[in-house]
Order: C-alpha cells, then structure tokens, then sequence
C-alpha cells in the first residue's frame, strides 16, 4: 500500500510551477489490482484495450453517503450516444439501486489534462502503483473536488473519501456500451449470463479484477480470493471493481493560521542550517559568542565568534538530513549575542515520490498543446563573510618613579662642643640615594576587526537527446514513443573554504505531457564535486533498464519536446542556490511509423 504525502514546498513546489509554496494533499490509496490475458473478441463483442476510465464518487469519509453526482473519467473523448445505466456507484447498488438502462440520453464525460495511466489492462497487468499515485496526486484531488463541486481544503481534512470504479466501453451484441464492474455483473445476471458467455475477459475478469480493496472500508470488504482467474457475479457485486482514496486528517489549524515549516530539505542531503548574530558591544577573543544548534540529538557548537560592535555576522552548522521524510525540530542557543529566533522547524522530503506512470501505446491526449515552460525562481548566487580579530600593538611607557636610598655614617670628630669627657668622634646617618624610574613599557594596543567575504556562484547546462536505442534519430530529431535521455551538469563556483558549502546534489525534470506539474524524475547523480553531472535513473517500465523516460506516442508532429529541469541544494550560509535549464528533442512521426510488414 502506497502513500503519497504531500507537504509545503518553499522548494520542492518548483517542480509544480507553484513557488513558493503549496499545500498538497496527503492521500492514501486502498486498491490493488490483477487479471489475465483476455482472447480477441468477435465484430460484434470486442473492446479495444485501453478503452477505459473510471467512475469517482465523493462519499463522506464517516458514513459513506455519497455529496456528489458519480462522474465519468476517460482518456479517450466517448460518443455521447454510449449506452450506460445512469451516474450510478457500487454503494447505490448496494443500497438497493436497480440497474436502469438510459434510453437515449446523452452520455457525459471527463477527460483530464493530465492522463490517467491505464486502468484496465488487456494483459492484467495494470500497474497498480501508477494508479494509486495518480488518484491520490494533488493534481487528481483538485481536479475531482472542482468537478464534484466540494471544498478542497474539507478533503484534504479528511472529510471525504474517493471511490474509484474501473469503466470498460466495449462492444456487446453490437453495441457500444459503458459499464463499470458491477453493472457488467448485474447486467449479466439480468440477461442470463450473455456477458459471460461472450465478453468474459473483459467484463468477469480484468475489468473487476483491475481494482480492488486491500482492506475494508465503507462497508465493502477487501478482496482475499483469486485474482487471476474469471470471477462470480456475486463476487464481483460485492467486493470486485473498486478502489477507495482517503486522505489523512491534519492537525488542527492553531490561531493565527496553519504555519509553514521554516526550512525544507531532501532526504539523504548536505544541508546548512544558518542563523544571524547581532551584538552591542565589541565580541573579541576575550569575551567571543558561541552558538549551539541542537538537531535529532546531536548538538554543533560553534565558538570563539567575533563581531563588533553593533554589528552582525551569519553563523552556521552543516549537517546531513535523514533518510525518511518527516519533520525536524531544530533549537539554537546563543551565548554573548543575540538572535532573531531560536526555533526551527525542519521540513525533510522525499521527491521520488512522483515517479510518470507506465506509458502505454494506447495513450492520447485530444485537443494537446504543449505548455509553456515554468516560470520558477533559482538563486544563482550566494555572498556571505566572516569576521575575525587582531591585535594591533600600542606601546606605551609607564613611569614609576622610586626614591633609591644610600645611607651613609658621617663622623663630627670630638671638640670644644662635645660634652665634658667625650673621648671619640661623634657623627649622623645622611640620606645620599637617587630617584629611580621603575616603569614599564604597556601594551595598550586594541583588537581589530577584519571581515572577509566569501561569495558562490551556481551554473548548469542540459542536454536532452533521443535514447542510443531509438532506431530511427536523427541527431535530435526523433519519432514520439521512444525514450529520451539526459546528462544535467551543474557547477558551483567558490571563494569559500570546504565547510562553507555542499556541493550539487539534486536535480528533478519535469515535463511537457503533464503541463510540468504531478510528475517528476529524481536524476542520479553521476560525477560529484563542484562540477557535478545528472542522468535519469533506471527507467522501471524500461524493457531494458534503460536510463530514460519515454516520450507519449500522441505527442504532436513538429513540435519541440522540452524537458525542464531544476538543479537544488547547493547550500551555502546564505541559503540554497538552484539554476533551471531545459533543452529538447524535435518531434516528427511516432514510432508506429518503424513497424512494418516486408512482403515478397
């Protein structure tokens, strides 16, 4: 089972041409999928594969009732004359709804923007996990919740629940019909098994098996039997042909608004983390500031920073995020100086999460014109600085002036003043010293204050060309269906010392069949360093593991194929630095015009 969660991109949202920030849903998809190979049908029943769609209902996530109308979704335009049975769900059968066939009314459906992936699969092999991103994408949920009439924000609360029930339209007793799952099994017990008999693969098989619940919910049990073989009516009524998306309640709402994380980051990433010091008086050697960042327990100190009198200096910690998504709290304390704020929270989120669906040679896209490229913002450069001290020396004598004593005995030889009797010569003490300077020289130098600037610049280049296996290019000129490939180069440019930056680390593409929004490709990185290089990963639909991504075969003749790419997370203590580039292959033909048969 597959969540696709999605947060506040201040960086991430880029890639959706929604900067900077979005608020994405946070669906959850219960639905998997099975099948078989199905046989080729007569004139009269047949069904073209990827003729299909599915019927959403919006149903209250507690009770199941149902707020809005079943709504029909193909990625092919159906004629308006289809037979169908009316907008009805498998609840409402449940709940005692007959089937009802709609003589002449005009059928009705949707056919999104951005296409389904395959829902039905001729083979029974859908690929479930394409599905469940699609409906539980933001692009889905904006979509369903517009066309439903229901607020987006209430379903991203958890208020509603999606259920997805897979269409055919096929071919029966020649006519052309629409039905899901259930009205294929109600149908055929109302007209003695004729589905049975004559569309079984289709409508006892991969149509029911093409969805189904992992677990129960809404009252309808999850699927523990075959999903393999044909299936019963009774089964296919009961728990068969459909899914359900829920969407996980947020916490409440605090006063003042929903706050938005301080700071995102991806996962498995260099990081910097940086906050400003301001002070009043002179931080020297004697008396410096430290700061200590505190996050997922450990604690980075930084001491010994300088900074002069009211002024400022950016202090920062370089750290690796984890590996999983979620939020990092992040506490700062500031000894000496002071600082705007002293808490943080962390967003750390996984962009290979957005993986494009299975392209199928059953896709189309009617009425496509190629968008415009995004108009997202990067930062191309980045300048920050340090201060540090001296001592500037100022010597200065200070004077201690001491009286130096040298006593000496004088004698007054005896005579007419001395006393009667006096036999010896009398005398006194007499002081014959000097003053003496007993002073030193002082240092009443001071500390001086030096600032050194630092500053970093980020370029790229992106070179999209047809895969080496594409049989037909011709330099970059290629038929629509094959695979494209890329090599992504990203250069950073530094004054700055090792433990100042990081290096390139992420590059995402997007492109031009999903409006370069709902879909992305995490490219690896190849070459690390300053100058770093990305190519798309191992593509999982590839045959042969090729490192592409697939062009959709509807895509127009004479039209520039564009992929858009952003290079993220170079960091710096002046924030993140990104650049865009984009380049693209020539559409002429598609690869059905290489297949042919040689005949004598």
């Amino acid at each position: 089972m597959m969540k696709r969660f999605f947060a506040t991109l201040c960086a991430l949202a880029l890639m959706l041409c929604l900067l900077p920030a979005t608020a994405f849903a946070a669906g959850e998809g219960n639905m998997d999928s099975g099948g078989g190979g199905m046989g080729q049908g007569t004139s009269t029943n047949k069904w073209t594969p990827g003729n299909d769609g599915v019927r959403i209902t919006v149903v209250d996530a507690e009770t199941g009732a149902a707020v809005s109308t079943p709504m029909d979704y193909s990625n092919t335009v159906q004629n308006s004359s289809v037979l169908y049975f009316g907008k009805v769900s498998k609840l409402q059968y449940l709940g005692g709804t007959s089937l009802s066939p709609q003589a002449g009314a005009t059928y009705s459906c949707r056919t999104p923007a951005s296409p389904m992936p395959t829902i039905v699969s001729s083979t029974g092999r859908n690929n479930i996990e394409s599905i469940k991103r699609y409906f539980c994408s933001e692009y889905a949920c904006m979509m369903i919740a517009g066309d439903a009439g229901v607020s987006y924000e209430a379903m991203l609360a958890g208020k509603y629940k999606l259920l997805v029930e897979p269409l055919a339209y096929f071919t029966h007793n020649g006519l052309f019909y629409c039905m899901t799952a259930t009205e294929a099994a109600l149908y055929d017990q109302l007209s003695g098994g004729t589905l049975r008999r004559t569309m079984t693969s289709l409508t006892h098989k991969n149509l029911p098996l093409a969805l189904f619940l992992e677990y129960s919910d809404l009252g309808l049990p999850a699927w523990v039997g075959s999903t393999t073989g044909k299936q019963a009516n009774a089964d296919i009524i009961s728990s068969l042909g459909v899914g359900i998306v829920r969407f996980q309640e947020l916490p409440p709402v605090p006063e003042g608004g929903l706050e938005a994380p301080d700071m995102e980051y991806r996962v498995n990433t260099d990081v910097i983390t940086s906050v400003t010091l301001h002070t009043d008086e002179n931080l020297t050697p004697d008396n410096p500031a430290s700061v200590t960042f505190q996050i997922l327990g450990t604690s980075y100190q930084v001491n010994n920073i300088v900074i002069p009198e009211d002024d400022s200096q950016v202090v920062w910690v370089k750290w690796h995020t984890p590996g999983t998504p979620q939020d990092v709290s992040i506490t700062v304390s500031v000894s000496g100086a002071t600082t705007a704020k002293t808490s943080f929270t962390a967003r750390i989120m996984d962009l290979n999460e957005r993986i494009p669906p299975d392209p199928l040679a059953t896709d189309t896209y009617p009425g496509y014109s190629p968008p415009a490229l995004p108009a997202n913002p990067q930062k191309l450069t980045a300048n920050w600085g340090v201060w540090s001290c001296y001592w500037k020396a100022k010597w200065v004598w200070h004077p201690n002036w001491k009286w130096h004593s040298d006593w000496q005995w004088h004698d007054e030889p005896c005579g007419s003043t001395c006393p009667p009797g006096c036999t010896e010569n009398h005398g006194d003490w007499e002081d014959e010293g000097e003053w003496v300077d007993e002073g030193k020289w002082v240092d009443e130098g001071e500390w001086k204050y030096r600032y050194t600037g630092y500053s970093a610049s980020l370029s790229g280049t992106m070179s999209l060309l047809p895969d080496d296996l594409v049989p037909t290019a011709n330099g970059k000129d290629m038929k629509s269906g094959y695979g494209v490939k890329t090599e992504v180069g990203a250069v950073l440019s530094t004054t700055a010392p090792a433990g100042h930056t990081t290096n390139p680390q992420t590059a995402l593409s997007v492109f031009p069949e999903f409006q370069y929004r709902t879909y992305l490709r995490l490219l690896q990185r190849v070459s690390s360093g300053r100058s770093a290089k990305f190519t798309f990963r191992a593509n999982e639909f590839s045959t042969y593991g090729r490192a592409a991504h697939f062009t959709p075969v509807w895509f127009p003749d004479n039209t520039d194929y564009r992929v858009y790419t952003q290079v993220w997370d170079t960091w710096t203590p002046d924030g993140m630095l990104s650049v865009n580039v984009n380049d693209h292959v020539t559409i002429h033909g598609s690869l059905f015009d290489d297949w042919y048969t040689n005949r004598e």
